[in-house]
């Protein structure tokens, strides 16, 4: 062995003795190495490699995830046999959003957030700590919901893998702060490069949703985690599972005049989707049943649909190829609409009551229990949206109406609308159909599609819950950061309180003795009656004129009360409203429980910034 060769080597043997002094002795090999590794490194190259090994797992991830559920429709569908259609479409959905129920509850012990907004939940509430088991959850619940028929997409389960896949390799390495929530990000986005093949697209995706304040050296790991998990699935998934488009029309700027109304057609249609996922949610949430039955409740919704019109089954992707290619009436075909003479009118009827029942299938699926995400009802319904248009210019008398391009730029902007992310909408579809010369069309309709929708709501109505409960940040990454505080880490708990009975004298010798400025005056049940600060008491300090005075007649009431459950960031707008530095936080029952003072919370602000740009 080498000099040079057997120094590295001695070298590598110190570090694992040292790093299992530190009670890590547990650890694999393998992190003993990229502990090893992160030590000789620099930031950057070290962050390289993370983006490299986080996008071949999340990539991977979505692979199994895209098999998986590959596999079960072509079982079901290819395997099974049913001597009526019906019963195919009344089993396998209710058994999905049941199944996935079941599992959630008594493997996973009721712990179902899902979505985009779960991700960033955890960024802005737990420091980018996602929890080891949504590596896996999140694959198994999606692959049951979604492989039995439930009208959802598995884009947004990918991304909580990947994202999880991220937080936990960063968790494992003790990255900071901003490493943890930049390779959670890098997985996410390699989670959506995977599935759709189009790492430009999970980039962008990272980029629009998940991420702020982000510099441009610290966008390499991103760049290759979503390049390393497109390849995977280039790679290792099958022509038919992936999400390709090889039919089109060459762009032609005398067709911008349809793009202009398919915009608004698009981002109108969107709006009509996220009211009614809203109002089906609110529904469902509502109703007082069990999680079991609730989940029986939205799969026999589920069903029912589906039989009525079999497009609603799944993710719907085959439906969308199958207009580009010209197959409707094969669709039709396996609907009750096989039962009427199929005419141009029939068809038009039949795609407008997809695309309004799709809007109540989707959010059903979802909230009853099932596990899945928008993208792919998104693009479904985008993609029904402009072949339903085209169908109609055509029965108009139009010549020469670009068909499949409609269907495309159509997938673009609902996704746009509804998802609020038009550049990941433009690159997912120009990527998926290397349609790069569709550019023009595509932004045409996806800038209008989200411009309406920032129109009727400034943020993703899909997290506009967890934005009003101040889970998450809407668009400023300083509102993220704030977020993250907790009020009740700021609060003085050995403020100073004194009876409202008690003598001025007494109240004398606390200032004397103690090192507070501000005093609250409770009662006998320490509720709170008001408050007292130095320059209340001052005046009275050399008065000989004390047996007068009462607590009760120096006190003044608090300009505000602050309670534990109040967000930093409506604190320090209440502390700007009264232009106070101090106020009381009591609880529900008024009880006071200690002063909270604007200077700490904007230091604990300033340590986490600190922290964050380390």
């Amino acid at each position: 062995m080498k000099l040079h060769n057997k120094k590295k080597y001695l070298s590598f043997l110190k570090f694992k003795r040292d790093f299992q002094q530190y009670g890590l002795e547990k650890a694999r090999s393998y992190e003993i190495v990229l502990h090893w590794l992160s030590s000789r490194m620099s930031r950057s190259q070290f962050l390289l490699l993370s983006g490299i090994l986080v996008g071949l797992t999340a990539g991977l991830a979505g692979v199994i995830l895209k098999t998986l559920v590959h596999n079960i429709h072509y079982f079901i569908t290819h395997k099974v046999h049913f001597e009526y259609q019906i019963l195919f479409y009344i089993i396998f959905p209710f058994l999905g959003i049941v199944l996935t129920t079941v599992i959630v509850q008594t493997i996973f012990k009721g712990q179902d957030r899902k979505g985009i907004g779960a991700i960033l939940y955890e960024i802005a509430q737990n420091s980018s700590i996602v929890s080891s088991v949504k590596m896996y959850s999140q694959i198994i619940q999606s692959a049951i919901t979604v492989g039995l028929g439930g009208s959802a997409g598995l884009e947004s389960p990918i991304a909580v893998t990947g994202a999880a896949i991220g937080s936990n390799f960063a968790q494992t390495y003790r990255l900071s702060y901003k490493e943890r929530t930049l390779l959670l990000a890098a997985g996410a986005s390699a989670g959506i490069a995977s599935a759709f093949n189009a790492p430009i697209a999970g980039i962008m995706f990272a980029f629009e949703i998940l991420l702020t304040g982000v510099v441009f050296t610290d966008f390499i790991p991103l760049v290759v985690a979503a390049v390393c998990g497109s390849l995977l699935s280039r790679i290792l998934l099958q022509e038919d599972v992936l999400f390709r488009f090889y039919t089109r029309e060459a762009f032609n700027y005398k067709n911008v005049p349809y793009y202009l109304i398919l915009g608004i057609v698009t981002g109108l249609y969107a709006r009509y989707f996220v009211i009614i996922s809203q109002k089906v949610e609110h529904f469902i949430h509502k109703l007082k049943m069990s999680p079991l039955r609730r989940a029986m409740f939205g799969g026999a919704v589920l069903s029912l649909l589906c039989v009525l019109f079999p497009p609603l089954f799944g993710e719907g992707y085959d439906t969308i190829k199958a207009f580009t290619n010209g197959e409707t009436l094969e669709i039709m075909e396996n609907s009750l609409f096989r039962y009427f003479e199929i005419k141009s009118l029939t068809v038009i009827v039949f795609l407008v009551l997809v695309l309004i029942l799709k809007a109540f299938a989707t959010p059903f699926t979802i909230f009853s229990g099932g596990n899945g995400g928008n993208f792919a009802p998104s693009l479904f319904a985008g993609g029904t949206a402009g072949f339903l248009f085209a169908v109609v210019c055509e029965q108009l008398g139009f010549k020469e109406v670009p068909v499949t391009n409609l269907v495309l730029v159509g997938m673009a902007g609902t996704m746009s609308g509804v998802l609020y992310a038009p550049l990941t909408a433009i690159f997912l579809i120009a990527e998926s159909s290397f349609g790069y010369d569709l550019f023009i069309p595509l932004m045409i309709v996806s800038v209008i599609s989200y411009l309406m929708a920032k129109r009727f709501s400034a943020i993703s109505p899909e997290l506009k819950s967890l934005a009003d409960e101040g889970k998450i940040f809407t668009n400023k990454h300083d509102k993220n950061l704030l977020f993250s505080l907790n009020t009740k880490d700021y609060i003085d708990y050995e403020s100073q309180t004194i009876n409202e009975n008690a003598s001025v004298e007494e109240l004398f010798e606390m200032i004397k003795n103690g090192n507070k400025n501000t005093f609250a005056v409770i009662d006998n049940d320490k509720k709170l009656k008001g408050i007292l600060d130095l320059d209340d008491v001052r005046p009275y300090l050399f008065s000989k004129e004390t047996e007068s005075l009462s607590l009760r007649k120096m006190m003044k009431a608090p300009p505000a009360i602050i309670n534990p459950e109040n967000k930093a960031q409506e604190i320090l707008q209440i502390f700007d409203d009264t232009g106070f530095w101090n106020l009381p936080v009591v609880d529900n029952n008024n009880q006071f429980i200690g002063f909270i003072s604007k200077s700490a919370i904007l230091i604990g602000y300033r340590q986490l910034l600190k922290l964050y740009s380390e």
